[in-house]
């Protein structure tokens, strides 16, 4: 909430020169925790319940193993997909509901339904941005990893002239080779995980801020030029080609 809150600052600010506050991460985290605790731990608990049923299944699951009842395998096998669809879906409208959140200032079950409703009315770009920024991602990821990996191996193994004197003689080079690679996933992740919530909310606000205005001198876009740009473009394509449709 503390990241989405800074970035909505920055996107709804007329100026974005002059209106963006000077410490933005720090003021979005005093309102979140001034204001939006129970938000916070509302949609945490929403998640916990889910979650502590779905142990409740696999414990079961693991009691019956020897049980012949077929009918009774079948529920449990159901009713555990059900709980994990759930689960991703509680989780996915949390995050989006969050956002929501540190956008207005509203409650949660407000928020969650804004968000959910705003989402289903842009589904499609939806789709389209969640499946490009998670393989963008992913493709940042292992690219982090993948130069880590190399240059540990070529430094832990002694292979490189330059570090002949400095890298230490092992035995096992794999081991510290695997904990750099690790150890460089996980922190790529932390970073790229700000990146991923920066689009999301920038995401919905570009929705909202479509809906709200039309770009005219008395009601214009909150977005950047340069972020209008492209997806006030692509927004043109799409609207032109649905009413070229039958």
């Amino acid at each position: 909430m503390t990241l989405a809150g800074a970035f909505a600052s920055y996107y709804w600010a007329s100026d974005k020169t002059k209106d963006v506050p000077k410490l933005p991460v720090f003021s979005a985290m005093g309102r979140a925790l001034r204001y939006h605790t129970g938000s916070l731990a509302f949609g945490s608990l929403i998640l916990s319940i889910v979650q502590i049923i779905r142990v409740l299944l696999e414990y079961l699951d693991h009691k019956l193993k020897g049980a012949q009842n077929k009918c009774t395998k079948f529920l449990l096998c159901c009713l555990k997909c059900c709980f994990w669809c759930l689960e991703k879906f509680v989780k996915f409208l949390n995050r989006n509901a969050y956002i929501m959140v540190a956008i207005h200032g509203r409650n949660f079950c407000a928020s969650a339904r804004d968000a959910f409703m705003l989402l289903m009315r842009n589904i499609i770009r939806v789709a389209v941005v969640d499946k490009v920024t998670d393989f963008l991602l992913f493709l940042g990821k292992l690219l982090v990893v993948g130069l880590v990996g190399v240059f540990a191996f070529f430094f832990f193994s002694g292979r490189v002239k330059a570090f002949e004197n400095t890298a230490p003689h092992l035995h096992y080079y794999w081991v510290p080779i695997l904990t750099a690679v690790i150890g460089s996933y996980l922190i790529a992740h932390g970073f790229f995980s700000v990146y991923a919530m920066c689009v999301d909310t920038l995401f919905l606000c570009f929705c909202e801020d479509l809906e709200r205005n039309d770009g005219s001198a008395a009601r214009p876009y909150c977005m950047s030029p340069s972020l209008g740009e492209v997806l006030l473009k692509d927004a043109a394509e799409e609207a032109s080609v649905s009413s070229a449709q039958p």
